[in-house]
């Protein structure tokens, strides 16, 4: 297996691109919408007269406006008893008015349960309503920009996505800003996210009257008008409809502001996308960072060499990028998956696979995503493969996430002491787990508790 190749030649906008296509998941849209309002919102930019600089600064907030919305998708599926993602893409079809909130919330509010279940759910929603919605948002921007920060990403990227959600007449949220003290960048991806749901949803004719609609309201009415000159061209719509979007996307990178990437920047990046996928679950906090330093210990243990064991962690931490396609309906379930949830949580580790396959730096980790399941006698999923076809990496990182699941609480369990956990883990060696990682685990944690002692 090829571990690591070197990263002089890998650009960061291809990098970008291809991860978010995870965001695009849980947020609950269709696979493609960070990339389309990249081309919407560029093109918008371009006819502005932004300055290069600002044209790369606009390039990475459409991409990234999202990177915040896995932290509030556990609240929103208690609150509102419901799919987070059908909700989140349900919810960016209405505006602010009261005919459409109410209608939304009597449609989306737990469709599933009781008639007791959901009239408590709409009653607390219609006392709290105001202060929820500013809480939930207030959440995903404030994570969204913290995220972008720590990505290296530059202050007015970061303040973009802050501001995502802020409204032209003042009366978005969280904090309320008005007019021209929203960011620009911000005014623009929302118009570009809000012109691609309606164009996806119900076409381009659709998406021109939401957005006129809007206008003075959600949207600067100035940025419509550069818009509605922007959509005359038809050469904008088939180049929205070309299914190679993405490399159309690319080539929109200013000239000059090309960011290639190393191998600590690599680091970084996955270490940012880890944190976006732990946030989508409160009984997943930090399980990929845990995650990734148990493999580290058990590489360290089995010789692992430093370059192949770097590989090897970025991989840890997103193993688990393909549950960010989940409901919290299903990651946070207290009792039992039924066979259909079942049936959707396997389906992680192709989604997650999936993802990194897009990405050239990456693409070598889409093993271990998509077989941390599978197990040495074949009796794991999605693929029930065995032995030999199971890589050295993927069984450390499947050793790894075994012992964290066990010693961290879950919804349908309290978190065990780690003697009841290796205790449990050991009956499934030779079988399920590969020996030579399970007890260099054990070596592993045997020194660290030596230490810890002597200490």
């Amino acid at each position: 297996m090829e571990y690591s190749r070197g990263s002089q030649n890998l650009k960061l906008a291809e990098i970008v691109s291809a991860l978010s296509y995870a965001l695009d998941l849980t947020d609950g849209q269709p696979p493609g919408h960070s990339v389309r309002c990249c081309w919407i919102g560029m093109h918008i930019a371009d006819a502005l007269g932004l300055s290069n600089i600002e044209m790369r600064d606009i390039y990475y907030t459409l991409f990234l406006k999202d990177l915040g919305c896995s932290s509030n998708a556990a609240r929103i599926c208690k609150l509102f008893v419901t799919n987070d993602h059908d909700f989140k893409r349900n919810v960016k079809l209405i505006d602010n008015s009261l005919t459409q909130v109410l209608s939304f919330v009597a449609s989306n509010t737990a469709v599933k349960s009781g008639m007791a279940e959901r009239l408590r759910a709409v009653l607390n929603l219609a006392i709290n309503g105001s202060k929820i919605d500013r809480e939930l948002i207030e959440t995903r921007c404030e994570r969204g920009a913290d995220i972008a920060r720590r990505m290296r990403f530059p202050e007015p990227v970061a303040r973009g996505i802050l501001d995502l959600d802020e409204h032209w007449d003042g009366r978005g949220q969280p904090v309320g800003l008005k007019g021209k003290d929203i960011s620009l960048y911000a005014r623009i991806a929302l118009l570009a996210q809000v012109i691609d749901v309606f164009n996806i949803t119900s076409g381009r004719a659709s998406a021109l009257e939401e957005v006129r609609r809007r206008s003075g309201r959600w949207f600067d009415p100035y940025l419509v008008d550069v818009f509605e000159q922007v959509a005359e061209k038809p050469d904008f719509w088939s180049g929205l409809e070309d299914p190679e979007l993405d490399k159309r996307v690319f080539a929109l990178e200013p000239a000059g502001f090309t960011q290639f990437v190393d191998d600590d920047f690599l680091d970084d990046i996955a270490d940012a996308f880890a944190q976006v996928v732990d946030a989508k679950s409160p009984f997943t906090s930090g399980h990929s960072k845990r995650v990734a330093l148990i493999s580290e210990l058990i590489a360290t243990e089995l010789g692992v060499d430093p370059a192949r064991k770097r590989w090897l962690v970025r991989g840890a931490l997103l193993h688990d990028i393909g549950k960010l396609g989940i409901s919290n309906e299903i990651l946070d379930k207290p009792s039992k998956l039924d066979p259909d949830e079942w049936a959707a949580m396997k389906t992680h580790p192709s989604l997650g696979a999936k993802i990194l396959s897009r990405i050239e730096a990456f693409s070598g980790l889409a093993s271990i995503a998509r077989d941390h399941h599978e197990k040495l006698d074949g009796s794991g999923y999605p693929r029930g493969i065995s032995g030999n076809d199971l890589d050295l990496e993927t069984r450390i990182v499947t050793v790894a996430d075994i012992f964290d699941a066990l010693t961290a609480d879950r919804p349908y369990r309290e978190a065990m002491p780690t003697s009841k956990a290796l205790a449990i883990m050991v009956r499934d060696v030779g079988t399920a787990l590969d020996p030579d990682c399970y007890f260099a685990l054990m070596r592993s944690l045997n020194r660290l508790t030596t230490k810890a002692k002597a200490a």
